[in-house]
């Protein structure tokens, strides 16, 4: 257990890490708004994009082969991160660790499902994989503020190699079983496209790749229906829509407000990378102790409860956040809604998989949290009171979940 969510932890703490290092990066390399945004974007871009597939090459080939991949291949990039001579080196590097990024996911989320099969062990088990990877939400702006301070932006990336190596260590016993589970790569390599094209579309406003991106979707529609082996489980998609719907929306609140709070506090407040980066603690520390109880909710009461208890709270504190000057309440709030709704949607979508497909299922609610995640720095960079913006969105995101949970939800079939 400690193993694998260690090495998610590295995953989660790079989608957070370089966000707090952006001012330090930007005197360094250089660039526009837009080239900083893409430091930040072309890892979730390249994640999201390929969590489908590392899910599914980890159902296929074993989820402890696919994770020790992904964990060295990460480790191997940070290295190359550290040392990228201008903006333009970083970024495709970013993207690449992106890559290995979905690929750690896949495999983790598969030994989760691998090593506690009974569903309320499993639920306990994401409880406790939450906290300890929750953690690198509350440590990403931390260590990102330290390190900025002591090194610059260059030594973030220099934390990740010795964590990859004992991750390494920890797992080098664990082994997985082949799957029976048959890839089509055709598709899998559209579903990549489709997602790429999507983020770039909404970050850069580009017509040209959202033209692209309805081609995409409309070639994978067609693959998909046509395909022997199709990205997604049967029934998945339309099962556990509102899932995936309140993940989404779950990640653009935290990664939005998260690039336009750190841009206020160091460009407008002047505060340290370090002093920044302790700000946030208030909405990141309950996401490092509170999953311990949403797990015991999720085992106990199923995940609907914890998803919209947190979906309300997520609410109510980023409009705290937007009208008030009590930052540090209201992140607090911001905080534990937070740390209700993501460890509870990982275990439903988990418990709903069919036999096998773990790192599937897990994929494709990761994916569209990573997109929720992308379109966060993306919109609420340039909209008006974005934090009121991202509230809004959670409040009809919680009535929309609310009103379809009330459907009785069975089982998917294999």
């Amino acid at each position: 257990m400690f193993g694998f969510s260690l090495a998610y932890f590295l995953v989660i703490l790079d989608t957070t890490v370089l966000t707090i290092a952006l001012p330090d990066l930007r005197d360094s390399l250089g660039g526009s708004l837009a080239g900083q945004q893409w430091a930040v974007n072309a890892y979730t871009v390249a994640f999201a994009a390929s969590l489908l597939v590392g899910g599914a090459v980890a159902d296929r080939y074993g989820a402890a082969r696919i994770f020790k991949a992904g964990v060295a291949a990460f480790g191997v990039i940070s290295l190359l991160s550290a040392a990228a001579p201008h903006l333009g080196v970083l970024i495709g590097l970013r993207a690449l660790l992106g890559v290995a990024g979905a690929l750690c996911t896949g495999g983790s989320l598969g030994l989760l499902g691998q090593l506690f099969p009974d569903p309320a062990a499993r639920a306990r088990a994401t409880g406790l994989w939450a906290a300890i990877t929750g953690s690198a939400l509350a440590a990403g702006p931390l260590l990102g503020g330290l390190l900025v301070d002591l090194s610059g932006w260059r030594a973030v990336f220099l934390l990740n190699p010795p964590i990859a190596l004992i991750s390494l260590l920890v797992m080098r016993r664990v082994g997985s079983p082949r799957g029976h589970r048959e890839i089509d790569w055709r598709v899998q390599a559209l579903a990549c496209a489709f997602l790429g094209l999507v983020a770039e579309a909404l970050i850069d406003a580009s017509a040209v790749a959202g033209v692209l991106g309805v081609a995409a979707l409309a070639a994978l529609v067609l693959a998909e229906r046509r395909s022997h082996a199709p990205a997604l489980p049967g029934g998945l998609l339309a099962a556990t829509w509102p899932e995936l719907l309140a993940g989404a929306a779950a990640n653009f609140a935290f990664s939005g407000a998260l690039f336009v709070l750190t841009l206020l506090l160091q460009d407008t407040r002047h505060l340290a990378p370090m002093a920044a980066g302790l700000a946030f603690l208030p909405m990141t520390i309950p996401m490092t102790v509170n999953p311990l109880l949403t797990g015991r909710l999720v085992a106990r009461y199923g995940p609907r409860p914890p998803i919209v208890a947190g979906l309300a709270l997520l609410a109510a504190g980023l409009t705290g956040v937007a009208l008030t000057d009590a930052l540090t309440l209201w992140l607090l709030v911001t905080g534990f809604g937070l740390s209700f709704v993501l460890p509870a949607l990982m275990a439903g979508m988990v418990n709903s998989a069919p036999p096998g497909t773990a790192g599937t299922a897990g994929g494709v609610l990761n994916a569209f949290r990573q997109v929720g995640a992308t379109l966060g720095v993306a919109v609420m960079g340039v909209v008006g009171r974005p934090l009121l913006v991202a509230a809004l969105l959670t409040a009809l995101t919680l009535a929309a979940y609310a009103l379809a949970a009330r459907r009785a939800r069975t089982p998917i079939p294999a």
